[in-house]
């Protein structure tokens, strides 16, 4: 049985979800603000967090910031506002999808679903460390090496990093991106994607690593290539 943390500063909602989230054989955790997510969060291992963004004492990013200083356990956001810099921040300091209220809550644990299946797949499919050359990722933590110097980077900006190198050479489009990065349900346009690419390649070209690059292919889309 998977273990949901839902935090909302409205009851309805939270009563909503709850029953939803039962339904579906998840054991449900509930908070009103920000300070008791923070604390139900540290009782215990979630597999997955549900953060209000309005929500009080903090609100849901400052939530989901201090949650990804230990973890990466998935994060969805809700949020009665659609403002596209607010879905940006929001995935740039972690979270992993977003619901617009008013929402079904079918809706919810539809996406739910569709983000813990990107998770189990991942983590099935990865091996511990990728290696291209100067670059290595620990696939298992997030982490980053360029000639072993670590790389701050975003979770998305990781795994669109993992995705081009672990597949170097071909090209992926702005469209197979966001399906694979943000999924099938993401309600996002093109210009998320280059977006993350224009910022990962800012923090990238901090470190020398003239054996690779992520290379814009016009008219297509964007590849990882073997320099040397």
């Amino acid at each position: 049985m998977k273990t949901l943390l839902i935090a909302d500063d409205n009851t309805q909602i939270i009563d909503v979800l709850e029953r939803y989230a039962k339904k579906d054989n998840y054991r449900v955790y509930t908070a009103s603000n920000g300070t008791e997510a923070l604390e139900e969060f540290k009782k215990r291992n979630y597999d997955m967090v549900l953060l209000d963004v309005m929500m009080p004492e903090p609100d849901g990013f400052e939530v989901c910031r201090q949650i990804r200083r230990t973890s990466m356990v998935p994060v969805i956001m809700i949020t009665a506002r659609g403002e596209d810099y607010e879905r940006i921040m929001g995935l740039d300091i972690g979270a992993d999808d977003y619901v617009l209220k008013p929402f079904s809550p079918s809706e919810v644990m539809a996406r739910i679903r569709a983000v813990l299946r990107r998770v189990d797949m991942a983590g099935a499919a990865k091996e511990t460390m990728l290696v291209k050359g100067s670059l290595r990722i620990a696939q298992d933590k997030f982490q980053v090496y360029i000639r072993n110097e670590a790389v701050a980077l975003t979770k998305k900006e990781t795994e669109i990093l993992l995705l081009l190198s672990v597949n170097d050479g071909l090209v992926f489009s702005r469209t197979q991106i966001l399906d694979t990065i943000w999924g099938y349900d993401y309600y996002g346009d093109s210009r998320t994607v280059d977006t993350h690419i224009k910022r990962l390649r800012a923090k990238l070209e901090k470190y020398s690593h003239p054996d690779w690059n992520i290379i814009t292919v016009r008219g297509l889309g964007y590849k990882f290539e073997v320099l040397q």
